[in-house]
């Protein structure tokens, strides 16, 4: 028989549930058609008997084979079915052919929602939103319902920003994929539900953390995206000023004490934390951490999840690690004074504990303790230094160029016009590879505040948030904006940025 020519492959792809482009490439066969339940194939090799009878096993079709040239095979499947086959919009248009938005309440509609749901295309346009969002390196997936729109956001660099949103009337299917991977409760939309999915993504394994609440619009749903191969393990590159990294250091390599961590929401403290329990993690110590969640499997350390639902809290979990005879301890968060008094006890007999609270700077997490109920003498015993961290955008390197900022920017630096003069300040004029945004990337800036004699003081004082932190600088303290400035020196980022995360000081 004569080789099919390149005009013989179709232009569209052939959808067939759960058959995976991989699965072509190793078999080396493309679909052509499916017709009068026979389905058409492109092989490299017609005598590979074993793929054509798993194929007819799985579909229940007749295969009818032709022989294709390799080159052709693969560029068919490539162009068909490769990770840019298709752009958001076509598959959103395909998707939007067949689907139709149905209002679920009965379990009929709850079945009718599955199926909607197992649709091949919608599993491909969640499966292309996934992709999309991988790639351009987003921490986050919002899908987001509003009374007359869907929307689709992608937190790229922290910030934000709105990609080609699907049809109202997709809403449903698209939800209902997304909770079916997380091995969610479809038919459940009144409470707010959590899950993990774990995906192979470019030869990844990519971990996705679900979390699905009720609006009065439908569900909202938000996909943390954990690339465990994003997190940097080196202390080294985390972007510490020498004199925060000196210090730093330490206070890490102590036998006992408490050590904070704090920052808001998204600024990297997890990362920090896990950098650092890598960095002091070998076989003569034993390491425990109680997190919510577990974000990342670190190699050598029991991690816990908590889980409330069975009365599994930071507290009571906090308790039943001291019996496991560790040296180091890591609690997620210090939320209530049970924890905290738990955690300064822990410290208190020979462990060195870390974990975070959410203050604005390091000062804060000693008021933030104390307004708690912590002892004042405990907490000054036992407190070796906290940590403060946000994270900034860093300017794209590949627009990069020399700009002039705003006087009044350049007046809240707090530099004189011959020291700005002095600088080269520099911003992203926006090109393809930062999506116009002229940043790509993130870098932390720090504030570590050292418990020294006079901060100890003013904790058995109890002196207010504004006279620790004057205290600490008078220590030689470089607060975050300070550590931000630098950075702005550096040219690595923006006095906007800077000011953007940091509050006025």
């Amino acid at each position: 028989m004569v080789e099919l020519s390149y005009q013989d492959y179709p232009k569209e792809p052939v959808v067939i549930d759960k058959l995976t482009a991989r699965f072509m490439k190793q078999s080396q066969f493309v679909p052509l058609e499916i017709k009068d339940n026979t389905l058409k194939i492109a092989m490299v090799n017609k005598e590979d008997f074993y793929t054509i009878d798993a194929l007819k096993l799985a579909y229940g079709l007749s295969i009818e084979a032709f022989e294709g040239r390799k080159e052709d095979v693969l560029d068919a499947i490539e162009r068909l079915y490769g990770a840019g086959s298709q752009s958001i919009e076509t598959i959103i248009e395909e998707a939007g052919k067949d689907i139709y938005e149905i209002k679920a309440s009965g379990q009929e509609d709850v079945d009718h929602l599955r199926d909607m749901a197992s649709e091949a295309p919608i599993i491909r346009l969640v499966n292309k939103l996934i992709l999309n969002a991988v790639e351009e390196l987003a921490s986050d997936i919002h899908f987001e319902p509003f009374e007359n729109e869907f929307k689709v956001r992608y937190r790229v660099d922290g910030v934000l920003h709105e990609v080609e949103s699907p049809p109202h009337r997709l809403q449903a299917a698209i939800i209902s994929r997304v909770k079916i991977m997380a091995k969610l409760d479809i038919a459940e939309r009144r409470l707010p539900q959590d899950g993990r999915i774990k995906l192979k993504i470019s030869d990844k394994e990519i971990d996705f953390r679900v979390s699905t609440i009720p609006t009065v619009f439908g569900e909202s749903l938000v996909m943390r995206i954990l690339d465990r191969e994003k997190l940097i393990l080196d202390l080294d590159k985390l972007g510490f000023p020498g004199q925060i990294y000196e210090k730093y250091k330490e206070a890490i390599s102590q036998p006992y004490g408490m050590i904070l961590v704090t920052g808001p929401t998204g600024s990297g403290k997890t990362s920090t934390l896990y950098t650092t329990l890598q960095k002091i993690n070998s076989p003569e110590v034993k390491i425990i951490t109680l997190e919510d969640p577990v974000e990342y499997q670190l190699r050598g350390i029991n991690q816990i999840q908590v889980n409330p639902k069975i009365g599994l809290k930071f507290s009571s979990g906090l308790r039943s690690i001291v019996r496991q005879d560790p040296d180091i301890i890591l609690v997620g968060e210090i939320r209530d004074k049970e924890t905290a008094d738990i955690a300064i006890q822990s410290a208190l007999t020979g462990h060195l504990l870390f974990s975070t609270l959410h203050t604005n700077d390091s000062p804060g997490a000693i008021t933030r303790l104390l307004d708690m109920g912590v002892e004042n003498f405990l907490l000054s015993s036992t407190l070796l230094g906290v940590l403060a961290q946000r994270l900034v955008r860093v300017i794209c390197p590949y627009c990069k160029e020399e700009t002039r900022p705003e006087q009044k920017l350049i007046k809240s630096m707090g530099i004189s016009q011959q020291e700005a003069d002095q600088i080269r300040f520099m911003h992203g004029a926006g090109c393809e590879k930062c999506r116009y945004t002229g940043f790509k990337g993130r870098i932390a800036i720090f504030e570590y505040m050292h418990i020294g004699d006079c901060i100890r003081k003013e904790i058995i004082n109890r002196s207010s948030t504004e006279i620790v932190r004057k205290a600490a600088i008078d220590q030689g303290m470089i607060t975050l904006r300070q550590d931000g400035w630098d950075k702005v020196k550096r040219g690595l980022t923006t006095i906007s940025e800077v000011l953007r995360v940091t509050l006025e000081e």
